[in-house]
């Protein structure tokens, strides 16, 4: 075999079960230069650098130091550590469907954004890339006004700030708030610009920093004195606040009066606080768990690294903020912890310690936002999702360093400061990074119960019900923190899935809904049992033999309006052995014809086949076609004629003109463009051409689908019909559907009510049900011979109206006199062999042929009985020459012959 030493896909096309290059429309390495010219960045972190540096740092960030106190003053300490635990069994949750995902295959730049991407596909994972971007700028403008707080408690000019040490030069107010939020922002910016490779060196200093001011925090609780303080608040109306409060040391006195909740002003804000605000800016403590996946593009082994190093990160954060959580409510009193943010600068050996250790966890942790932002919005305008809004931030550095994302990261988040204050964006952070854990946590679980082979993580501690879990406690937190905020948000994602749904970006990267539905097919169809099956609830299920579709682009469009819901699968038969070939040659050729479908906008199947003879290819079809319940039941054939066909594909603007339905750009079409397409199925025969199948053989497949107990309809002249395209409008109040239900190779049949006529009924009321044609009239036409003393038909035409009724038929009746056909009519049905084909003179069939001109002309389509084929194959190309004469320039016609009862009468 020629693939045989195919070397392992890449990850362009299964997404996270491959190795290497980023997918969807990203060159090879994660990141590329404007000019296309690939740049390999160095993956030169590993787990504990890359990983565990920067998810401690942003777990801890300000809420460390700065709202430590704030959450146990106003929550207690039961309520404290229910909201630690809770917090973290959330994180935990989405932390085993992450090591899931990434231990599942080769994690490229984007992270989080990429894990989901790559799982759910472009829709889903690009609108939830996007708001996880937000949720990253709005976490680094929160993380910078903490900073800004920290340093005016210090260095504030206020007589009344809150700490009376410092040298306070700096002047306070709301715009020099948002003065000094612009200048660390703009530091943020340049080490963000110089690469994360010096971040990641810097970032293991904080963090040593941050430890020493920790030691130095539990130090002191036990080295420092009790102590009393005066802190002093701007209240309403200029008034000054005065609040004693006091430094107990340890005291089961002070830990008994601060286990309960009590819940006050915050004087921050001048808002009072409930478990939801307060659990709001706790939780901003646990959004850093994905910094180190954010960190993928620059990680040595993503797979190895994320999972171990971000465990590791939550155990040592999870147990510090236990531990800080006893010591303050087992050492201050309540005033000092609800009024004085920064309290653990008053009660340190030497507060400068606390001092340093709040503004380096502040920097590194806006600094670490702000470079795990500006990675998913590289990794989205790389993947060309949202198209020229995004596309700049594609650019990147010579040292693959997307410094366009990072100045689209810095003015976002230049904006989110105007809100001044950091309690006030805190909620909004929260309902944003829950929101992106939940999709994380759905991503895994759809994963898991896709039951794809190709997911199989290394990491095994996680099932469908910790992601189900994740993803419940998610949402419901969400709707708890603030139901406004979470009611937005979740509109907002929808607004961005619609967005990506109608843009259509199609992409190679596998999607999770394809194995999903797989799945559940497969489930209904093993209950799709063929033995309950019953008449009432019978629809045609119908395989469509093409040869060319340059010439059977409309009648595949008819069709398609007349399967009612049912099965449809366009058949081909491609001529050849494969003993004779190196490999199968229709195994190349389905792309081409699925993206046929999809021009022409029909619901269908392909099925196609290699066979030595057309006739032998469609038994194939129709034995094979189909799968449990779903199976054909109906054989549509073209006509079998002499006319030289019109060629579909110069007349439908959608295959002629590159602008019209043009992918746009980066769209993956699966290898086919419209050049492709249009080459790939050859020019229509003309006159002169071969026939590829003979008369004889194209009677025979009528035969053959008949004794398969398949219902056979030919189609004719529906080169003709209009209006049947997907932009087509029409809803038929201007089209007429005729039925003429009698066999009219034999004028002495008369009954109305054989399976075949009624076969021929239901397939007109199926048509006449359909978007195209609901508002079409249709007319039955019954033939009599008036000249004849038999008054009979009168009776028979009571009773077909009867019969019409009962099938629920609304149809206006026409009677035709057969006289002008029946005097040519010479051979009776006693005289011939059962078997053999009736001889019928010229003069019969030109007879019936302008019968139906006279009657139908101005018809949209017209439904005949076709006869059984003659048994003898010498007589194929008589039997076909009857046909042609009295459908001879009719129009549309379909030929239906039904061996399958189909009507029903009963509830």
């Amino acid at each position: 075999m020629s693939n045989e030493n195919t070397p392992l896909i890449t990850s362009r096309v299964c997404g996270l079960t491959m190795t290497a290059p980023t997918c969807g429309t990203a060159p090879e390495s994660p990141q590329e230069s404007a000019s296309g010219a690939p740049s390999q960045s160095p993956r030169r972190l590993n787990t504990f650098f890359g990983v565990m540096v920067p998810t401690v740092l942003s777990m801890f960030s300000i809420i460390l130091f700065l709202r430590t106190g704030f959450v146990v003053g106003h929550a207690g300490l039961l309520e404290g550590l229910l909201m630690i635990a809770v917090a973290y069994i959330i994180i935990s949750l989405t932390i085993l469907s992450i090591c899931a995902i990434s231990t599942n295959g080769a994690i490229q730049g984007g992270g989080a954004y990429y894990m989901i991407s790559r799982s759910l596909g472009p829709e889903f994972g690009g609108s939830i890339g996007l708001m996880f971007f937000l949720a990253k700028v709005f976490a680094c403008g929160e993380y910078v006004l903490g900073l800004v707080e920290a340093l005016l408690d210090v260095f504030g000019m206020d007589t009344e700030s809150s700490v009376s040490a410092g040298v306070r030069v700096l002047p306070q107010g709301y715009w020099y708030t948002i003065l000094y939020s612009s200048v660390v922002l703009l530091l943020c910016l340049i080490i963000c610009l110089v690469g994360a490779h010096i971040y990641s060196r810097t970032a293991f200093v904080i963090l040593l920093v941050v430890t020493v001011s920790l030691l130095s925090i539990f130090i002191s609780s036990v080295a420092v004195k009790p102590q009393n303080f005066v802190i002093t608040h701007q209240g309403l109306g200029n008034q000054t606040l005065r609040y004693n409060a006091s430094f107990t040391g340890f005291s089961a006195a002070t830990l008994r009066s601060n286990l309960g909740p009590r819940y006050s002003l915050d004087y921050s804000t001048n808002t009072v606080m409930s478990f939801a605000t307060v659990f709001a800016v706790m939780f901003t403590s646990c959004t850093g768990i994905m910094a180190g996946a954010n960190m993928s593009g620059e990680l040595k082994t993503p797979s190895v690294s994320i999972p171990r190093g971000t465990i590791i990160a939550v155990i040592y954060t999870f147990t510090v903020y236990i531990l800080l959580f006893i010591l303050a409510s087992a050492t201050c009193d309540r005033t000092l912890l609800i009024q004085d943010y920064g309290f653990f600068q008053r009660i340190n050996l030497w507060p400068p310690f606390v001092t340093i250790g709040i503004f380096c966890a502040s920097l590194s942790a806006a600094m670490c936002a702000m470079i795990g932002a500006s990675r998913i919005l590289h990794a989205l305008a790389l993947d060309q999702l949202f198209g020229l809004p995004l596309a700049p931030a594609a650019v990147t550095s010579s040292s693959g360093n997307p410094w366009v994302a990072v100045l689209y990261t810095w003015g976002l988040a230049q904006c989110v400061v105007f809100a001044g204050h950091l309690n006030a964006v805190a909620g909004l952070v929260t309902v944003f990074y829950l929101l992106a854990f939940a999709a994380v946590d759905l991503a895994c679980l759809a994963l898991e119960w896709a039951s794809a082979p190709n997911f199989r993580p290394t990491f095994q501690f996680f099932s469908w019900h910790t992601c189900l879990l994740g993803i419940l406690s998610c949402l419901v937190m969400m709707f708890v923190i603030n139901p406004v905020y979470s009611s937005g948000s979740i509109v907002l994602l929808l607004l961005l899935l619609l967005f990506l749904h109608y843009r259509s970006p199609t992409s190679s990267w596998g999607y999770i809904s394809q194995a999903l539905i797989f799945h559940q097919v497969r489930k209904y169809l093993l209950m799709l049992d063929v033995r309950k099956e019953h008449v009432k609830f019978w629809r045609p299920q119908v395989l469509l033999m093409v040869s060319n579709p340059r010439s059977s682009c409309q009648l595949i469009l008819f069709v398609n309006q007349l399967k009612k819901g049912g099965l449809y699968v366009l058949g081909h038969v491609q001529l050849g052995d494969l003993d004779a070939l190196p490999s199968d040659p229709v195994q190349q050729q389905y792309n081409f014809w699925l993206s046929l479908v999809d021009k022409l906008g029909v619901k269908a199947f392909v099925d196609l086949t290699l066979s030595p003879s057309v006739r032998q290819g469609t038994q194939h079809l129709l034995r094979i076609t189909g799968l449990g319940g779903m199976k054909p039941n109906t054989l549509i054939l073209g006509f079998y004629d002499s006319c030289t066909p019109d060629d579909f594909f110069l007349q439908d603007s959608a295959f002629y003109d590159t602008s019209v339905g043009q992918n746009s750009e980066g769209e993956y079409n699966f290898g086919v463009d419209l050049p492709s397409l249009q080459a790939h199925f050859p020019p229509v025969r003309h006159v002169e051409s071969p026939r590829w199948l003979s008369p004889e053989e194209y009677v025979g497949i009528i035969s053959d689908a008949l004794k398969m107990n398949k219902n056979v309809c030919l189609g004719r002249y529906f080169f003709q019909l209009q209006g049947e395209g997907k932009d087509s409008k029409t809803d038929g109040s201007e089209r007429t559907i005729d039925v003429w239900p009698l066999n009219l190779l034999q004028p002495g049949c008369r009954d109305y009510q054989d399976v075949c006529s009624l076969f021929l009924l239901q397939m007109a009321c199926v048509l006449n049900m359909s978007s195209k044609w609901r508002n079409a009239r249709m007319r039955i036409f019954l033939n009599v011979e008036t000249a004849s003393c038999d008054q009979g038909w009168v009776i028979n035409e009571e009773t077909f109206r009867d019969l019409l009724k009962k099938l629920r038929i609304r149809a206006s009746i026409k009677i035709v006199s057969w006289d002008p056909a029946v005097q040519h009519h010479t051979i009776s049905e006693e005289e011939r062999p059962s078997e053999s084909l009736p001889t019928l003179s010229e003069d019969f069939l030109s007879a019936v042929n302008c019968m139906l001109t006279e009657h139908s002309s101005q018809a949209a389509v017209r439904f005949l009985y076709l006869p059984r084929p003659p048994a003898q194959g010498s007589q194929a190309q008589q039997y076909l020459a009857q046909l042609e004469a009295i459908t001879y320039g009719l129009g549309p016609t379909l030929l239906i012959h039904g061996v399958t009862p189909v009507t029903y009468t009963d509830l």
